[in-house]
């Protein structure tokens, strides 16, 4: 057990984002296209955040020429080149998972006052 502990710990990030539900995001992720690396940006607003650990992961879902689009990054994983928060989100619930059947206006976050 004490070895599984060490190992997990070397994986885990020193400084993980603090993203809560609702924060619409900024996920700066690399991309490997063969011997080439670059980092793409994914926009969206985070519906919601599982596990623990090294394998923690939050969800994020954006709309893309009409299309819902969601990926799922684990918060630990060294291709997640930094995570940036565009604006914070006031929600009531832990998954926003009803924001998949809603378009356009209703499917915005309200804004948390400061």
């Amino acid at each position: 057990m004490d070895a599984l502990k060490l190992m997990t710990e070397g994986m885990l990030k020193e400084q993980p984002p603090v993203i809560e539900i609702g924060d619409t995001v900024n996920v700066h992720v690399k991309i490997r296209e063969g011997e080439k690396e670059r980092i793409q940006a994914f926009e969206g607003t985070v519906i919601a955040r599982k596990g623990g650990g090294v394998a923690e992961t939050f969800t994020v879902r954006r709309l893309s020429y009409g299309v819902g689009v969601e990926r799922v990054f684990p918060i630990h994983s060294p291709n997640v080149a930094k995570v940036d928060i565009v604006r914070k989100g006031r929600v009531r619930r832990a998954k926003l998972y009803y924001l998949r059947g809603r378009v356009g206006k209703a499917a915005k976050v309200k804004e948390a006052l400061k």
